[in-house]
């Protein structure tokens, strides 16, 4: 592979540092991990900060997670570009945990390791049938459609059924939602990826179901998702009156919790307000209530794809104090097992480990106390990872929303400074450590191609000037080939 300079004139940019800096490598170029760098250049003067990631391109979910016609929350970006041009930051992009350079040798060549790199994978039902043709999670969905180099060759079937059956009433599921259902026209002025575009267009999905397996005061997303997607231009809403009924329990609820009190309060609305039938052509939001996947059933015409999803009636039951789903013994099928059907799972995001790093895999994320990693050992003493530090849904869990690695950055690095003046990196830190020359001659050495910051900045430059030959904002470069190309020219 080609290297982006060598190893010597890329270190040589940045040796303006102190002679005995603080070496910090933070892995993931998400919100946690470019929240984390800003918090940690301000918190310590002498700081000197990497932040690595596997694909070309930083800032993680804010351009690969965010739905295209969200563009007020990718202005975040701009954040942290000043970060990732702050003389004491440099970001490496294309460089894989794993693969390139192993979390034992960070660890030898920095005084401190944060890991970031947030959740890319996908949790699992576990019931028969998951494997099924036409069954994708969320995740692979949106990055399909904001053209993630690793699910560009995605294609998934939007012609061959009129329905969709999204597992999950979450802000995630909402966008998948608002993606399938919204006029293309709109889509087309965003920056979503030029081959989603186009299957969009040529989509034959006029119906989709948002399944959860609670009541409508405990769907999980956020009033204001809730109100674009029931916004959508001529959309017909269908909820069952019967899920309305609350219980004492659900009231409780919503007395304590004003984001799902309104976000029942709108359901209600759009219940009473919408159309009485669909028209013609009309395309359909169903919201559905108390229902699981019990197994998915296979096309008798389309060996290998989905048809529908049997489901189980739940009623909510108290579990530790709150109202959980539990099965009745009641089954139903949304759609026939004759026509196929696209199914999403928008069940929740998972973290994956990597070696030598502690790791819950019921959880999927990482033991820690405020961010410091901790381990078990063979006779059940917890002990700190002195120098290893998380943050992130990799810390707590695939959960919140971008504003909230804001918080969870500051703990980590609260930590961080803490173990710095009075814990076990007080003695440490003191050493000096190889950081970024050190990992820019081992890339060298094993021929991985690194992408720095400017590199990003070319990618950018030409997304935006193909963008605007088609009134776009940008036309994202979807393949890894596109993406060294002009990165490296």
């Amino acid at each position: 592979m080609v290297i982006f300079g060598s190893a010597k004139l890329i270190s040589r940019a940045f040796s303006s540092l102190s002679s005995n800096p603080l070496r910090i490598c933070i892995v993931g170029s998400g919100p946690a991990g470019f929240y984390t760098a800003d918090k940690m250049l301000k918190a310590h003067e002498k700081a000197q900060v990497d932040i690595l990631d596997r694909l070309p391109t930083p800032f993680g979910l804010v351009r690969t997670g965010v739905a295209p016609d969200h563009p007020e929350t990718k202005i975040v970006m701009n954040q942290f570009t000043r970060v990732a041009k702050n003389d004491r930051c440099m970001f490496l992009g294309n460089v894989n945990l794993g693969s390139s350079v192993s979390l034992k040798e960070l660890r030898n060549l920095y005084h401190v390791v944060v890991l970031a790199y947030g959740a890319e994978s996908d949790r699992a039902l576990g019931v028969p049938g998951e494997d099924l043709d036409g069954i994708y999670s969320a995740r692979e969905f949106v990055w399909w459609y904001n053209g993630h180099p690793d699910c560009r060759n995605l294609a998934p079937d939007l012609e061959s059924t009129d329905t969709a059956v999204i597992l999950g009433q979450g802000n995630v599921a909402l966008d998948v939602a608002r993606i399938l259902l919204r006029p293309t026209a709109e889509l087309a002025i965003t920056d979503i990826a030029n081959q989603a575009l186009s299957a969009l267009e040529r989509s034959s999905i006029r119906k989709v179901y948002l399944v959860g397996r609670r009541g409508p005061v405990q769907a999980a997303c956020t009033a204001k998702e809730l109100r674009e997607i029931l916004g959508v231009k001529d959309l017909y809403i269908n909820i069952q009156e019967a899920d309305f009924q609350k219980s004492t329990l659900d009231e409780e609820e919503m007395r304590t919790s004003r984001i799902q009190k309104r976000v029942y309060e709108l359901l209600c609305k759009a219940a009473t307000s919408k159309f009485v039938s669909p028209g013609a052509g009309q395309r359909e939001l169903h919201f559905v209530f108390f229902r699981k996947p019990d197994r998915f059933l296979e096309s008798e015409k389309r060996d290998g794809h989905v048809a529908a999803v049997h489901f189980e009636k739940t009623t909510l039951k108290v579990d530790s104090g709150r109202q959980v789903a539990a099965g009745t013994g009641e089954f139903e099928d949304i759609e026939s097992r004759y026509v196929p059907v696209l199914v999403l799972k928008s069940i929740g995001y998972k973290s994956v480990p990597v070696d030598g790093l502690p790791f819950d895999l019921h959880r999927g994320v990482v033991p820690n106390l405020r961010g410091r990693v901790l381990k078990t050992t063979s006779d059940d003493h917890v002990l700190l990872e002195e120098g290893l530090y998380v943050c992130g849904w990799l810390k707590r869990g695939p959960t919140g929303i971008i504003a909230t690695n804001l918080y969870c950055a500051e703990e980590t690095v609260a930590s961080i400074m803490e173990d710095l003046t009075q814990g076990p990196l007080a003695s440490s830190s003191s050493l000096p450590k190889p950081g970024r020359e050190g990992l820019l001659e081992l890339l060298d050495d094993r021929k991985v191609t690194v992408l720095p910051f400017s590199a990003w900045e070319k990618i950018d430059s030409e997304e935006k000037r193909q963008g605007s030959l088609i009134q776009k904002p940008r036309e994202k470069l979807s393949s890894w080939q596109e993406l060294l190309k002009v990165g490296l020219e």
